[in-house]
């Protein structure tokens, strides 16, 4: 009779999945870290709210969009699948709100400021042009520093063999989320509120199927239902920690504003064209991806012309 030798331990999936003990380990520890970070972003707000209500506002902004990204993850908890189609048709949808977003919430705001501060046609148009570029040139520096792996292309950046394939996932997601938090706080910043909240509204609808992509990218490299949206919502907590860092910068003066708004539609635009639109028409489905876009584009729009 043959005994039977030492057990494995239990994998997630079938094929490259994750230790079940670990993946619970991990999951426990980011409740933790959640909580602990819920209980710091409400003391910071209070603090916030009684010397700078700006960057309260923006704190409150970058909140309700990592919110969106967290609710986002609820069809997989909920075991819900969709098809590849459908997610890429969100992730043109994203990209579209994105794309509206840098047009009517930051390139055109970040004109008005220019010109409010003195500057000529030429030189406000030469000022905003210069931060444009400037903010992609920041996302194209860090998109090169920081190991990442997109969903579809696969490892980017400096190989580094140590880090799970599930953290460079993490990265990407932070990499995507940056220029959102920042745009919120910068747009907080400024003196239009109303188009503030459009921005931020407009953002955290397309943070929505965002926070689905996600948690369904991690469930296919083998993480559980329960990590994938774990790590999800964790992801978000990006967005209100740079939305204070915006708007605490452009508060320091006005004359950053239209470099701050413009800066972020740059870092938002390298994005767009560098992460989101090559990944939804990558698997062919570029016409429900380019359908996606358009909606989202017309969406946001319709949001910030009416809201602001």
């Amino acid at each position: 009779m043959n005994t039977p030798g030492p057990q494995p331990a239990v994998l997630d999936v079938a094929k490259g999945g994750v230790p079940l003990r670990m993946t619970l380990r991990h999951g426990i520890g980011l409740l933790i870290a959640l909580g602990g970070a819920y209980l710091l972003i409400a003391d910071m707000h209070a603090q916030l709210a009684a010397s700078d209500p700006r960057i309260a506002a923006a704190l409150m902004g970058g909140l309700m969009a990592a919110g969106a990204t967290a609710l986002g993850t609820l069809p997989v908890m909920l075991s819900q699948q969709f098809s590849q189609r459908a997610n890429d048709a969100m992730l043109g949808f994203g990209a579209g709100v994105m794309l509206a977003a840098c047009t009517f919430s930051l390139v055109i705001p970040a004109l008005h400021a220019a010109r409010a501060l003195g500057a000529g046609a030429w030189d406000a148009g030469l000022m905003v042009g210069s931060a444009v570029l400037l903010g992609g040139l920041v996302l194209l520096v860090i998109d090169r520093l920081t190991p990442h792996e997109h969903f579809l292309k696969g490892v980017e950046g400096p190989r580094v063999h140590a880090i799970r394939r599930v953290w460079l996932f993490v990265l990407a997601i932070s990499l995507h989320n940056l220029p959102e938090g920042l745009a919120i706080g910068v747009a907080f910043a400024g003196p239009d509120a109303l188009a503030a909240q459009a921005l931020a509204t407009g953002i955290s609808i397309q943070d929505v199927p965002e926070g689905l992509v996600v948690a369904l990218a991690l469930r296919r490299v083998g993480c559980t239902r329960t990590f994938s949206a774990m790590l999800g919502i964790a992801s978000g907590l990006v967005e209100p920690l740079f939305a204070v860092l915006g708007a605490a910068v452009v508060g320091v003066s006005a004359d950053l504003l239209p470099w701050g708004l413009a800066a972020a539609a740059g870092a938002m635009l390298f994005v767009i064209s560098h992460e989101i639109i090559p990944e939804s028409h990558r698997q062919g489905h570029e016409a429900f991806a380019t359908t996606g876009l358009m909606l989202g584009f017309v969406l946001m729009m319709v949001l910030d012309t009416s809201l602001g």
